[in-house]
């Protein structure tokens, strides 16, 4: 291990300078550190600057999306691996996939939430196994025969249309008050009970709340439970088809309410996927009373969704070309032909309420109208894979789901498809992980990071990313090979706060990057900032602040010269022999304006990489592939933003 990697193998384990307390923060206490409270705590700076507790000092990695055979799409497309072999493949086990043989990750991770979608859940394995009831109804009876004789494929199309048109048997749903219901629903707190791990592993109860608004926009939401089998078991998830379920979000998180003033427990809800809502993910008018935003939305959007899902395989939901044309980066994994099933094409005009870029402006613009921001929200990445496999490595991606696991023809399968607009399996993207920085890996512990969003996405690799906010960083402060601990003592972390900017200052941040152990070197650091000017109008404006091989950033905070690539398309290889593996600096915002609201979040980019589709080529000797099908990569992480509040 080199200097650099043992200083940043330090970082990863830092906590604060005022190190040394006793007692660490209570387990209910999700705000940030106080500086005051921790330095009257340890007047004096310990020899160790490891000791004490008091800060996160730690990034675990995780999938917080992931569904089984539990939900009826998923097994409709032939997933036949359930809750169990979910969380075994994501603390490292090898597992058998449904149809592509073994499976493992490099690395396994630290934590997964089985995201089965609530509505109808557990229907699949039974009407799989033949169970009386299903087979009782002609429609169940008949879905069962054509599985059996192999047109598994064209029942999901059934099922899932059904579904959506609101035609789906009633004889046939399983509803939340049923006995088969119920009964899957405590199969998933026991399988996360289970392999639930404190301080190895942490398996957490939740579910996905699938509103699809007609004609098929999504609107969906991943809800976790910071608590056990002793609170998540005293109700049933939220579901969305009528009359015991809603499409509407206020009535998710009333649910969510009423769980919490039920039980005394504590639960949160993730939007994802606003590329395929058609507009409705982050409005300014309310999708299901069509009136302008409310304080009350707002404010309880803001208490119940901290984090948003901002990239998977459905997608990249940063940024968009359209909205952000000087940004070279922002076209990356977009999905734009249309809402969910594709059954209406999506418009321009649309896109503003699509994007986590434009919605944390939105947001800002919203909460200086209505008083509370509603989509102050932090940044994380999941997968949303069907297969029961966490898979968001390129050379290791087992697909969205069973239907598109690894095989010679999955590049050129529709995932969706009406009318003449389809989109293709090589569109999905291998993508993401959630890191959080935490103290300990417990569900208590990562929970409370995600709810003070001290998180970020990442769309695979595993980079370790800093980002603080003050005023007062300087040019030293990048130098001292402790970034952390000079981070919590002079600022705020990602998802933190600004407020009262001293006379004359402009605030200054401390970001840092070090590069995936096993992975591709980095090409830059940037600083996305977004504001609301004097005449309410919505500002943007990208900063590379940190580059890799000398080159030179201009008076316009631009690095105009690509890093290059080293990617060897046919062998599906790349060299790390250019970019860098860590980078890190001090930057002061050139243009702060202390009178206007702002936020500003990172986004650091790898060095180009070979993309899943590469892989395949090679693995499957693949000839002739059209061009359109990109090859290459540029992974990257976004963290969660730091917010100016004048």
């Amino acid at each position: 291990m080199n200097r650099v990697q043992g200083t940043w193998l330090s970082l990863a384990l830092l906590i604060m300078v005022a190190a040394g307390l006793a007692t660490p923060a209570p387990a209910q206490d999700v705000g940030s550190p106080d500086p005051e409270a921790l330095e009257k705590a340890y007047p004096g700076r310990p020899y160790s600057p490891y000791a004490g507790g008091a800060v996160p000092n730690r990034v675990f990695w995780g999938d917080t999306h992931l569904h089984t055979s539990y939900s009826m799409d998923a097994g409709a497309f032939g997933n036949r691996l359930g809750p169990e072999e979910a969380y075994r493949f994501a603390r490292g086990d090898e597992v058998e996939s449904t149809t592509a043989g073994p499976a493992r990750l490099a690395r396994p991770l630290d934590f997964l939430v089985v995201a089965d979608h609530s509505d109808n859940m557990g229907f699949f394995p039974d009407l799989f196994a033949g169970d009386p009831a299903i087979l009782a109804d002609p429609t169940g009876k008949e879905w069962y025969e054509k599985i059996q004789e192999g047109e598994g494929m064209e029942v999901a199309i059934q099922i899932i249309d059904s579904f959506s048109r609101g035609t789906f048997p009633e004889k046939l749903m399983y509803w939340p008050d049923g006995k088969m219901y119920r009964s899957t629903w405590e199969k998933t707190i026991a399988a996360a009970e289970k392999y639930n791990d404190p301080g190895v592993f942490t398996a957490f109860i939740g579910y996905e709340w699938t509103s699809q608004v007609p004609p098929g926009q999504n609107l969906h939401r991943v809800v976790i439970y910071r608590d056990g089998a002793d609170k998540a078991s005293q109700t049933v998830p939220a579901t969305t088809y009528p009359p015991q379920g809603s499409t509407d979000p206020e009535y998710l998180w009333k649910r969510l309410q009423d769980f919490e003033d039920t039980t005394g427990g504590d639960v949160l809800a993730i939007a994802h996927n606003g590329n395929l809502s058609n507009g409705l993910m982050f409005p300014e008018i309310n999708p299901v009373t069509k009136s302008p935003l409310t304080e009350e939305y707002a404010r309880t959007r803001s208490k119940w969704e901290p984090l948003y899902e901002v990239t998977q395989i459905k997608g990249d939901g940063e940024a968009h070309p359209f909205l952000s044309p000087n940004d070279e980066f922002a076209d990356f994994g977009t999905w734009d032909k249309g809402n969910l099933n594709l059954s209406e094409a999506k418009t321009n005009e649309m896109l503003q309420y699509e994007y986590g870029r434009s919605a944390l402006l939105l947001g800002m613009r919203l909460g200086q109208k209505l008083g509370t921001n509603p989509y102050k929200f932090g940044m994380i990445g999941s997968t949303d894979s069907h297969t029961s496999l966490a898979t968001a490595d390129d050379d290791n991606f087992f697909g969205k789901h069973s239907g598109s696991e690894p095989g010679p023809d999955r590049m050129h399968h529709p995932f969706a498809k009406f009318g003449d607009s389809t989109i293709y399996g090589w569109e999905t993207l291998a993508s993401g992980y959630a890191a959080v920085w935490a103290s300990e890996n417990t569900r208590a512990a990562l929970f409370d990071a995600m709810e003070r969003r001290e998180t970020y996405a990442t769309t695979g690799p595993r980079m370790l990313v800093r980002f603080f906010g003050g005023w007062d960083f300087e040019a030293a402060d990048a130098r001292t090979r402790q970034p952390a601990v000079v981070g919590y003592r002079k600022g705020v972390p990602m998802g933190g706060d600004l407020n009262a900017a001293p006379a004359g200052a402009a605030p200054t941040f401390l970001v840092a990057a070090l590069k995936d152990p096993i992975g591709a070197n980095l090409d830059r650091i940037q600083v996305v900032k977004g504001w609301v000017d004097g005449s309410g109008g919505l500002q943007e404006k990208v900063y590379d602040v940190a580059v890799s091989d000398g080159r030179t950033i201009g008076s316009d905070g631009r690095c105009k010269t690509p890093v290059g690539s080293t990617v060897d398309v046919e062998n599906a290889t790349w060299s790390n022999s250019i970019g860098a593996t860590e980078l890190i600096t001090v930057w002061k915002d050139p243009a702060f304006d202390p009178s206007l609201n702002a936020f500003y979040y990172l986004r650091v980019l790898e060095i180009p990489t070979p993309r899943w589709t590469a892989y395949d080529v090679k693995y499957f000797g693949l000839k002739d592939v059209p061009d359109e099908i990109p090859m290459v990569t540029q992974e990257r992480a976004y963290t969660s933003p730091i917010w100016y509040t004048p």
